[in-house]
């Protein structure tokens, strides 16, 4: 089968690998029909040492079920589904608590052990605690929305609940990718009365206005933070989303924060260590993290469905699986804020 595998920074290619094919009883394989390019995949694009092994890529996509397990109950051949982007029993403590990310069972998409979801078919381990069954055809026209469910529309709503958003609140967003602009739509589906958007691309920005973003930071660093506060009556804002996941993002994202206010950080850390500022005096939250996408499309599904929010709209270029490396390059010379793969 055909899929995609980064070799190194800016060396994306579509290969003939193994076929995907069920190992374990409780695996599915997957015809994939939709897939996406992630901000995430970017940094491996931009700093990956040169590897002859290469790396699977994809980790957002949805398909029809091929075959099924001896052992896979829920799920059956010819169900169209959603594939989050970490895979998970369903029944293990943290999935329990809505914390599949941390699955003692799970894992994430590619690598060199796993199939990627920018492939034509991907083996599902865990298929029961992972697929999410759609209730539409392949076709429809809210896929693209219904693909955001599998990770950016998911990260920017655990941005918002971790950031504590709620009516009426004041609410920054850092950062106006993909998962930012639906931290957009999260916070004002969950009533934020004021949302501060901080970017700087014309695109980007439009479409966040569209979403609900009342106000527009374009300065950097220490007049960011002055021109949210003085959005704010110079108190700062309630709840932080921080999307980007650099160290000087995260440093504005703390500095803008009110005391006690919230910061949910959900852009992949470049960093090891949190930039140096005392949050202690504030009271400032600080949580967030991988979001468990699985918890997220029961609840999230209806208002999509229903045409409510329209997260697809973030996809901004579609292209083929072989027009991949297309993709790619048109994210990260930002001519595209998110990539769509059709099969």
């Amino acid at each position: 089968m055909r899929a995609t595998v980064m070799f190194g920074a800016g060396d994306v290619r579509i290969e003939n690998v193994p076929d995907a094919r069920l190992i374990e009883p409780t695996d599915a394989l997957l015809v994939v029909t939709h897939a996406a390019i992630c901000g995430s995949d970017l940094w491996p694009y931009k700093g990956m040492p040169p590897s002859e092994e290469g790396r699977r890529m994809g980790h957002e996509f949805i398909g029809l079920v091929e075959a099924v397990g001896a052992e896979v109950r829920k799920i059956k051949v010819g169900d169209l589904v959603a594939a989050p982007f970490a895979w998970s029993d369903g029944t293990c403590i943290y999935c329990q608590e809505g914390l599949q990310t941390s699955c003692l069972h799970g894992g994430f998409w590619g690598g060199t052990e796993l199939d990627g979801g920018q492939g034509e078919a991907v083996r599902v381990p865990q298929a029961d605690g992972t697929l999410f069954k759609l209730p539409v055809g392949r076709d429809d026209a809210l896929m693209p929305s219904l693909l955001t469910l599998t990770d950016v529309m998911a990260t920017g709503h655990h941005a918002a609940l971790s950031a504590r958003v709620g009516p009426g609140k004041s609410v920054a967003v850092v950062g106006g990718g993909a998962v930012g602009l639906c931290g957009v739509i999260a916070a004002k589906r969950l009533g934020a009365g004021q949302i501060i958007l901080l970017d700087r691309h014309a695109d980007r920005i439009a479409l966040a206005k569209e979403f609900g973003a009342t106000d527009i930071v374009s300065e950097r660093g220490e007049e960011a933070v002055a021109r949210v506060r003085e959005l704010t009556k110079g108190l700062g804002v309630q709840s932080v989303l921080e999307c980007v996941g650099y160290a000087e993002s995260m440093l504005t994202a703390l500095s803008i924060a009110r005391p006690g206010g919230a910061v949910g950080r959900v852009g992949v850390p470049q960093a090891e260590v949190m930039p140096a500022i005392n949050s202690f005096f504030g009271n400032i939250t600080i949580a967030g993290g991988p979001a468990p996408a699985r918890a997220y499309i029961e609840p999230l599904l209806p208002d999509v469905l229903e045409g409510r929010i329209q997260p697809g709209r973030v996809f901004d270029w579609t292209g083929s699986l072989e027009g991949v490396p297309d993709g790619y390059r048109a994210m990260n010379e930002r001519k595209a804020i998110k990539a769509l793969v059709k099969f």
